[in-house]
């Protein structure tokens, strides 16, 4: 009996030993799942394909949805102002793509303010993640009394853009660049002239982040 206790003391000391082992090889063998990233000029762009999921689509809300579902341009412009208009701004480009509407706000003279998304499924309106969430010096999360230190031009972030475009999406070119606070951002259009997507430059450091988010375009409406 005492060498049968032993035994399954001994037992019981190796499954301890050896059980933290035998998990850390299988996390190091299952390792978690960070974001991609790409270097351009110094800089790093960021780009998560799943901060288009329902739950996650976008940053600070502007306007709650209420779940009507949000099938035009119209509805979608409309939804914006409705959301703008407390901040002084009113909605300029909207640019409808299968995951949601993309919609660029601008002030009372007609600068481009900040980018926001509209919630095909529910209506809500929110800021864009990305560029208009972390570099807009003016309605972001890291906003400042300026606009941030402009060291890139809207010339020189065509250029990075048209770089970064051609060592990453070949057959690509930026269209001229929209300045919003504190960073750029511009169309990508294909060889047929329709929007392909879009990517932003930091005006500070020329760090390049392109939308991964936006899925398939559909139709484009500017006013």
């Amino acid at each position: 009996m005492r060498r049968l206790w032993l035994s399954l003391a001994l037992a019981a000391a190796v499954i301890t030993l050896v059980g933290p082992v035998v998990a850390a090889l299988a996390y190091s063998r299952t390792p978690p799942r960070y974001a991609s990233h790409t270097t351009m000029g110094g800089g790093a762009g960021y780009g998560t394909a799943g901060m288009m999921n329902r739950a996650g689509m976008m940053g600070s809300v502007w306007l709650a949805g209420d779940g009507t579902r949000v099938t035009s341009i119209a509805a979608a412009r409309a939804g914006a102002a409705t959301a703008a208009s407390p901040a002084g701004l009113h909605p300029g480009e909207v640019i409808w793509f299968d995951n949601g509407f993309y919609v660029e706000l601008e002030d009372a003279a007609g600068n481009p303010a900040t980018e926001v998304l509209v919630d095909p499924y529910s209506g809500a309106v929110g800021t864009e993640p990305g560029p208009a969430m972390m570099w807009n010096a003016r309605y972001g999360m890291h906003r400042t009394t300026a606009d941030g230190a402009v060291a890139v031009s809207a010339d020189q972030a065509r250029r990075t853009a048209d770089a970064w475009l051609a060592a990453n999406r070949p057959g690509r070119h930026a269209e001229p660049a929209d300045a919003y606070p504190g960073y750029y951002t511009l169309e990508t259009p294909n060889g047929r002239g329709t929007v392909d997507g879009m990517l932003s430059v930091n005006a500070t450091t020329g760090q390049v982040w392109y939308h991964t988010w936006h899925g398939r375009f559909i139709a484009k409406e500017d006013m």
